[in-house]
């Protein structure tokens, strides 16, 4: 057994399967069957899912929440139309890039919300006000969008936060300046307070 070329084989067949990858993302955007595109980005605090709608981008998810259920519920909640169309997120790889590298401090993508709704989504459109660097508590945000009893529920707003990082739910804290919860576990949320200087 020639194991050479075996490999030349395996080589031959990755760059054959690249083309006629490609050329799907292609067909299918042209025949406008394309409704969720995404791909991996490689970050400091591990592998995120970026998705993206043609409204904007809808769903960042970190490794822990197993990328495979994650598209399965894109799939389920928005469209079955899902592919792996990395040039369409582009602009969105690179603004996280200068994010994690200290020469981004807030994003300029259009993002499409469509994955909340109600008072989650008031709380999620406020989280970009709380400036880079800064933090609040739950408490904090309750007040600040009108509703000082609805605690908890800032709290839930901020753990099914569709886009962390982006939408900065990592920003809000406990009144005691403890942590609290994070989807992306308290590591994360410790590196990106630490990213941000923000502890």
């Amino acid at each position: 057994m020639d194991v050479r070329a075996i490999l030349s084989r395996a080589a031959v067949d990755e760059a054959t399967l690249g083309r006629l990858h490609a050329k799907l993302e292609d067909a299918a955007a042209r025949e406008g069957v394309l409704d969720i595109a995404y791909r991996i980005v490689d970050a400091p605090i591990g592998r995120l899912l970026v998705a993206s709608t043609e409204r904007g981008l809808v769903r960042v998810a970190f490794d822990s929440e197993d990328h495979d259920k994650v598209l399965d519920d894109l799939s389920a909640r928005l469209s079955p139309r899902v592919l792996r169309a990395p040039a369409r997120l582009d602009a969105v790889a690179r603004e996280l890039d200068q994010y994690f590298a200290g020469t981004r401090r807030t994003f300029d993508l259009e993002l499409d919300r469509s994955l909340s709704k109600g008072f989650r989504e008031v709380v999620q459109r406020y989280l970009p006000e709380i400036p880079y660097g800064d933090t609040l508590s739950y408490g904090q945000v309750a007040r600040l969008v009108g509703n000082p009893k609805a605690v908890r529920a800032v709290g839930t707003a901020c753990a099914t936060n569709p886009l962390p990082v982006v939408v900065p739910c990592h920003r809000v804290l406990r009144t005691d300046g403890s942590l609290g919860g994070y989807v992306g576990g308290p590591a994360t949320k410790s590196a990106l307070l630490r990213l941000e200087a923000a502890v």
